[in-house]
This record gives structure tokens, C-alpha cells and sequence, in this order.
């Protein structure tokens, strides 16, 4: 009879952190057995994490064989889960500039639940490793050769863990037992948001690039802008690099368009023909449905479609509206089975409409489960 392994898994975001106990032998056979959200940690590396509130949340979880951290940020060096040592905890901290508002607090929380549970192995598993696979093609910048090699300017991507997990669960809903010719485009809206193309289980192009800040319209990030746009303001406007920064992360996106990033006001308020809500409501439908059109044209077709994220999984609207845009592709939504509620669907459903010839699924993000499968591939290899 197999061991039964708890991992305790660490997912350290910019308000929350989330600590989730699985066990079971097998990511097939996980189930969270304890779980606590605290408030979000320190965001300096050099402190700020409260390893007492956390040592007093982990109090009932009972006995803890192996921790899997999130990080963002894995680099080039690390394109796969790797056991924390203390190299490997100074390689991280020297990428957190590159995913300011989430790589310290990560480290942050990897510190204090070490402090806690200093002699259960941690493995940190990367947000960027999923898209390692990623062809040159896709992934390096039209940038002077010089540049690219002695400052690692390539195309990372990010939300990697939940684009790996949801991908093959599209497969498993499916039916599909082999993964070899099948193309998944996998749509992770939330705060943040990216899509992945999937050929064959593997990611193939996405659409955040060297920071998180690439790509779609998210709910305070700008998404891509033109770098000469950048310039300018740096340029003529005389804004500071720490200004447009702050602008870029903070106060763009849906918050810069309609005055709020919470999806839902927007949608209400749009409804309700509000012309900045209407205006963030579509480009951000704009920027997601020619995002998805250029990722069916890195998989040279498309096979199945995934929302997820909170706002892909929780708004039907987002999703009807994306795909009434994307009929030219095969992708049609059954308009009843996009609106069910959990009690009716459960987590993970199909919305696929009649004559559709891609599938659409709408999947729970679940990368606490990724995250443990992770980890005891790490701890077999030891």
C-alpha cells in the first residue's frame, strides 16, 4: 500500500495567502484536507511574512510530509518544480524585479512557513515552467542579439500551473486518453489573465511575455501597449520610470478604462449602458478575442476552448460574449449550459453549443492540485 503524502501547498498572492492541504497518494486522488486564508504577506523579501499567524493557522492541519510553494518567476534556470535550497532560494530573489508585485511575497511566505516547518523538504514550483517549451519562434523578441543574451529578454509567460492543469483536465473531459494532435487553447481570466496555446500537452505560445504585464487587458494591468507609447510618455510627458510603472500595474486595465477592475461592476454598469463600463467591456472583449485568434493560429487549428480564473469561470456573459465573436473558428456556447449554477454543473463543465466543432469547457482553477503533483514528482526524483 502506497505512503499517503500531505503537501501542504503555498500560493502567495498580492492580497491573500491561500494554504491548502492535499492528501492522497496521486494527484488523482487529492482532496483538500484543510485549508486557511490569511492575509497577504510581507511584500519585501526581507520580511513582512507573519510566520506566527501562519504557524497558528496550521495548527489543526495535523502532520505535514512536503510544502509546494508557488512562484511566479522561475528564469531560465528553473523549467521545472526543484527541491528549495538556499542557492536556489538566492536564484529566485534575484528575478523578483521581473515579477515585482508577486515574486517577493512568495519568497516572503516560502521564508516564514520554512520558519514553521524547518525540516519538511519545500519545493517551489514555477509559474513560467509550463511554458519552458515554448519554440524560439514564439518566445524571442525582435531585439539586438547582445541584449537578449546578457539581460535573458525572451518571452516567459505566466499562470503556467493553471494553464498545465486545466489543459490536461480538458483532455480528461474529453475523453481524449492521448494527448499526441490535440490543440487546446486555455483562457485564465482573472485579476491577471493570459491564454496558453496547448499542442499535445504542450504549451506552444502564450500571450504574457517577459513581465506578467503582457498581453490582455486585465483588471489594473495595461496589457500590451505600444512601446513607443512608453517612450513618449518618458520622453515628452517627462514621466518618471517609477511613475509609469506604478500606472502600468496599478491604474490600467479595466481599472483605467471603467473606473473599477472588479468584472462584475463592469458588466452591471455596462448593462446599464455607462459609457466607460460599455468602453472596458469591449476592449477587453476586443484584446481577448483577437488573442485567441492568434493562438489557434500558433496551434494551426483548435480542437477545445477552456475558461477559467474567476472571471472565466464565474461569468457566463464574459464567456457567451467571447464566443459569439470566434463563430468563424467552430466555437458556438449552448446558452443553458453556460448559465447553470454550481449546484447544477458542478466544478468543471461542458458549454459546447449545437453543431460546434470545438469543444468549450469551463474548468475550476485548481493549482494547489498541479502544485502537489509536483511536488512528489520532485520527491520520487530524490
Amino acid at each position: 500500500m502506497e505512503q499517503l503524502i500531505r503537501v501542504l501547498v503555498v500560493n502567495a498572492g498580492s492580497s491573500s495567502l491561500k494554504l491548502r492541504v492535499l492528501g492522497g497518494t496521486s494527484a488523482a486522488e487529492d482532496a483538500v484536507t484543510a485549508a486557511a486564508d490569511l492575509p497577504a504577506v510581507g511584500g519585501s523579501v526581507s520580511g513582512g511574512a507573519d510566520a506566527a499567524s501562519i504557524e497558528a493557522a496550521m495548527s489543526s492541519f495535523g502532520p505535514i510530509d512536503a510544502v509546494g510553494h508557488r512562484v511566479v518567476h522561475g528564469g531560465t534556470k528553473y523549467a521545472e518544480p526543484v527541491l528549495v535550497t538556499e542557492e536556489v532560494r538566492r536564484d529566485l530573489e534575484t528575478l523578483a524585479d521581473l515579477a515585482p508585485l508577486h515574486q517577493p511575497k512568495s519568497l516572503a511566505a516560502l521564508d516564514a512557513v520554512s520558519e514553521v516547518l524547518p525540516e519538511v523538504p519545500a519545493v517551489a514550483c514555477f509559474d513560467t515552467a509550463f511554458h519552458a517549451t515554448i519554440p524560439a519562434a514564439a518566445a524571442t523578441f525582435a531585439l539586438p542579439a547582445e541584449w537578449r543574451t546578457r539581460w535573458m529578454l525572451r518571452r516567459f509567460g505566466f499562470h503556467g500551473l493553471s494553464h498545465a492543469y486545466v489543459s490536461r483536465r480538458a483532455a480528461e473531459l474529453a475523453g481524449r486518453t492521448e494527448l499526441a494532435g490535440l490543440r487546446v487553447i486555455t483562457c485564465h481570466l482573472g485579476a491577471g489573465a493570459s491564454l496558453a496555446a496547448v499542442h499535445s500537452g504542450r504549451g506552444v505560445d502564450t500571450t504574457m511575455g517577459f513581465t506578467p504585464l503582457d498581453g490582455l487587458v486585465m483588471a489594473t494591468r495595461s496589457g500590451a501597449v505600444d512601446p513607443g507609447l512608453v517612450l513618449w510618455l518618458e520622453e515628452h510627458a517627462r514621466m518618471p520610470s517609477r511613475e509609469l510603472a506604478a500606472a502600468l500595474e496599478n491604474r490600467s486595465g479595466l481599472t483605467g478604462l471603467a473606473g473599477t477592475g472588479d468584472m462584475r461592476e463592469v458588466l452591471a454598469r455596462a448593462a446599464a449602458d455607462d459609457p466607460r463600463a460599455v468602453l472596458g467591456r469591449d476592449v477587453y472583449l476586443h484584446r481577448l478575442r483577437t488573442s485567441i485568434g492568434a493562438m489557434v493560429a500558433s496551434l494551426d487549428g483548435l480542437d477545445i476552448l477552456v475558461f477559467t480564473g474567476g472571471v472565466g469561470e464565474n461569468s457566463p456573459e464574459i464567456r457567451s460574449r467571447t464566443a459569439a465573436g470566434l463563430g468563424f473558428l467552430g466555437v458556438a456556447v449552448n446558452d443553458a449550459m453556460n448559465i447553470l449554477d454550481k449546484g447544477a454543473r458542478g466544478d468543471d463543465w461542458e458549454i459546447t453549443g449545437a453543431g460546434a466543432r470545438v469543444r468549450t469547457f469551463v474548468i475550476a482553477a485548481r493549482e494547489d492540485t498541479e502544485i502537489a503533483g509536483e511536488v512528489r514528482d520532485v520527491l520520487g526524483r530524490r
